[in-house]
């Protein structure tokens, strides 16, 4: 099994960017998942479920500190203002090294009818701590379009689901260790740059892989990993 395609989105549920090598750390890709942005009415980091229109814009990471994010008319920016006039509300774009994200999700997965909310982890915008960088085999992810499952590291050839608990080297020497299933809601099926909305994705996935497509991991060995690296169950 080999890494095929490294992907980073550091923007929580903006759009991101394909590397080729990367490094690896403890919060999972350098420059994934740390930015958010905040609805300063609400208080609430929002996401793809509540607001759509964020998968129609696009990020990338510039280094320590700076992102800039496109937006759909083309505009680049990392200021509020410009981000609240594109939203039509009032939002600050929350930077590393802050508190996390509060959120919110549907109840069932299928549904957006009942909301709960719960805390991301300090100091990133993932949604969990047990999957701070998120793996899926090509044989799993089959003919969907990657991107819209925003998972950063694909794999060759199958059998990823089976890894929970396991310890994997990605390339030389970054090591991770497989915590979960990485269950799917309702953002999945919104539309994106080049993607119609997909309703029947969610169903199908609920009825045949239990709502679960692609594994969460946390990091144990840092280090730098590169399209083509070899992966091994240790």
């Amino acid at each position: 099994m080999r890494i095929r395609e490294l992907w980073r989105y550091p923007v929580k549920s903006v759009g991101g960017e394909r590397v080729t090598s990367v490094r690896l750390g403890a919060a999972g890709i350098e420059g994934d998942r740390r930015w958010g942005v905040q609805d300063l009415e609400t208080q609430m980091v929002l996401t793809g479920r509540r607001t759509p229109a964020l998968l129609f814009a696009s990020a990338r990471y510039e280094g320590p500190g700076e992102v800039v994010i496109t937006l759909p008319d083309g505009t680049e920016t990392a200021e509020d203002d410009v981000l609240s006039a594109w939203l039509g509300r009032d939002v600050h774009l929350l930077a590393p090294g802050d508190s996390g994200g509060t959120y919110e999700c549907p109840i069932d997965p299928g549904s957006e009818q009942e909301w709960v909310q719960w805390q991301g982890p300090p100091g990133s915008f993932h949604d969990s701590a047990k999957s701070m960088v998120s793996l899926v085999s090509e044989a799993s992810l089959g003919q969907w379009p990657l991107r819209r499952f925003r998972t950063n590291v694909l794999l060759s050839g199958a059998g990823e689901d089976d890894w929970i608990g396991s310890k994997i080297r990605l390339g030389e020497k970054a090591t991770i260790q497989v915590i979960k299933q990485i269950d799917r809601c309702v953002m999945i099926t919104r539309a994106q740059p080049g993607l119609d909305a997909d309703l029947g994705l969610l169903k199908y996935i609920n009825a045949t892989r239990a709502t679960f497509l692609s594994v969460g991991a946390q990091v144990r060995i840092e280090g730098e990993i590169t399209e083509g690296d070899e992966v091994a169950v240790l």
